[in-house]
Formats: C-alpha cells, sequence, structure tokens
C-alpha cells in the first residue's frame, strides 16, 4: 500500500467524518426550532444546554462527534498496533 493510497482512506474518512457531524448539527438546529414538548438536552448528562435550536445544534454535533471521534480513535489505533509486515501481503 503506497502512502498516497492510505492519505487517500484517511482523507475520506476525515471528510466523512465531518460531514456526519455537521448534519448532526444541522439536524439539531432543526429540532430545536420545532421545540417539541418535553425538549430538555443535557451533554453528556452533565451540562444542561437551552432548549432552543443552537442548544440542540450543539448537543447534536457534540454528541455524535465524540461518539464517532471515540471509535474512530480506537480503530485507527488497533489497525495500527495489529498491522504486521506479514498481514500487508
Amino acid at each position: 500500500m503506497t502512502e498516497t493510497s492510505e492519505w487517500r482512506g484517511q482523507r475520506f474518512v476525515l471528510v466523512l467524518y465531518v460531514i456526519l457531524v455537521a448534519l448532526a448539527g444541522t439536524f439539531g438546529f432543526i429540532i430545536g426550532l420545532v421545540r417539541p414538548k418535553d425538549l430538555d438536552p443535557k451533554l453528556f448528562m452533565l451540562v444542561d444546554l437551552p432548549p432552543n435550536a443552537v442548544g440542540m445544534a450543539l448537543y447534536g454535533a457534540l454528541t455524535i462527534g465524540t461518539i464517532l471521534g471515540v471509535l474512530l480513535l480506537a480503530v485507527r489505533y488497533i489497525a495500527n498496533e495489529y498491522d504486521t509486515v506479514e498481514n500487508r501481503g
């Protein structure tokens, strides 16, 4: 595998990550505009956020960004840890 193809894969995952976080923020903003009943966003079950469009956008983007970020870092660590010369084939 060449250095260029590795960067293309990492860049694709990074762009996909940014798109998904932006979508979560956008949908949170839209939900905040609609304001359903009993809307009480709590960031990581610790920080109370305002039940408006900006609060919901922050909630969506930060929650999805953190969850996906941790999962992607775990996958990257495991892939680098167990990538050996024999497996590159």
